[in-house]
């Protein structure tokens, strides 16, 4: 039971820089993070961070970043994701930070609030809209804001009686 106790920690990948985009992996995302968690926590907090530590969602479109591990270091993986500053791939650095969105027991929970701090940002651009154009497709995208049996499909993860 203990060693299926986990935490997922949902981020975004924010960086002034747009070719930091397609930087984005999961390997230099993993790499950045446990870099930082050995800055800020010494090899014991390296250590106790990277069993189970993995990336498990990565959107490098959005810069959308949900990563694992085990329940009882994701205050000390926490504490340290201030500290990446950059990502790296094929020998360039991108300076970039993680914001980190939201801390949850299940991908699903991680899902339900991405979908609502997106509907949000959607919420803010619409008020900001300067024509009727953007107006509609800022409402349209709105409106397809929901979690389709599809995607809600994972191995990681059951419902209990599928009322939530």
């Amino acid at each position: 039971e203990a060693a299926l106790s986990r935490r997922y920690v949902l981020c975004e990948v924010v960086s002034e820089d747009p070719r930091c985009r397609q930087c984005i992996e999961d390997r230099a995302v993993g790499l950045a993070v446990r870099d930082a968690i050995g800055r800020v926590h010494g090899d014991y907090g390296l250590a106790c961070c990277s069993i189970s530590f993995t990336v498990k969602y990565l959107n490098a479109y959005t810069g959308t970043v949900l990563l694992r591990c085990r329940k009882d270091s994701y205050r000390l993986l926490c504490s340290a994701l201030p500290f990446v500053r950059q990502l790296e791939s094929r020998n360039q650095r991108y300076p970039c930070f993680l914001n980190t969105l939201h801390v949850g027991g299940t991908i699903r929970t991680c899902q339900k609030f991405l979908i609502q701090y997106n509907r949000r940002q959607l919420l803010t651009l619409l008020q900001n809209c300067t024509n009727e154009e953007e107006r509609l497709c800022i409402q349209k995208s709105l409106l397809s804001c929901s979690l389709t049996e599809e995607q809600s499909q994972s191995g990681d993860e059951e419902d209990d009686d599928g009322t939530e």
